[in-house]
């Protein structure tokens, strides 16, 4: 497929807690728009480094990145409202809008998922990090995706956002408790 190149460039920001399907999602959508997607555990992982000296260098990357004025797939450990703001100053100033993909899955099936075999998560991490998650407000400009659902079902409904005329964009979001928010089911 030809690469993702909406009027406005995006930085498409992953949300979720560990487990719901973030990568997942992330890796096909960029496997599939050409787009550049800059993976915060990938870093730790080749960096061979810590999580607060892969924080610096995504920071550093998505600069970079940016720089192209093409839209940009981000996963990184954003679960706090104020590091997920500082992400969208941050893309604003550089021209970009963000949006923010909460990806959704049951605790249960993302703990199993999650802790598994060989994966970075120990139950108790797993647990820390769903205490330390707060889910998106309504004033945030998000969508939510079900992680259960295929790629096909979820990333109709990124793309239907992404191209919402502005109109419809600027338009006043609904409460989170809404109906309205794109849910794939």
């Amino acid at each position: 497929m030809k690469p993702l190149t909406p009027s406005t460039p995006h930085v498409i920001v992953m949300v979720g807690i560990p487990g719901a399907g973030k990568t997942h999602f992330a890796q096909h959508f960029a496997k599939t728009f050409n787009a550049p997607f800059l993976n915060h555990h990938a870093l730790v992982d080749v960096a061979e480094t810590s999580d607060k000296k892969a924080l610096e260098l995504s920071a550093h990357l998505l600069d970079e990145l940016m720089k192209t004025q093409r839209t940009v797939i981000l996963e990184a450990p954003l679960g706090s409202r104020k590091a997920r703001q500082a992400i969208a100053k941050k893309a604003k100033a550089a021209g970009y809008s963000t949006l923010l993909v909460w990806v959704q899955t049951d605790s249960e099936e993302a703990r199993r998922r999650s802790t598994k075999r060989g994966s970075r998560y120990s139950r108790e991490a797993f647990g820390t990090a769903l205490e330390l998650f707060q889910p998106l407000h309504p004033a945030e400009n998000f969508i939510v995706i079900s992680g259960k659902h295929t790629f096909a079902t979820q990333v109709k409904s990124v793309l239907r956002h992404l191209a919402e005329p502005r109109s419809a964009a600027a338009a006043p979001r609904p409460s989170a408790r809404s109906n309205r928010n794109i849910v794939v089911r």
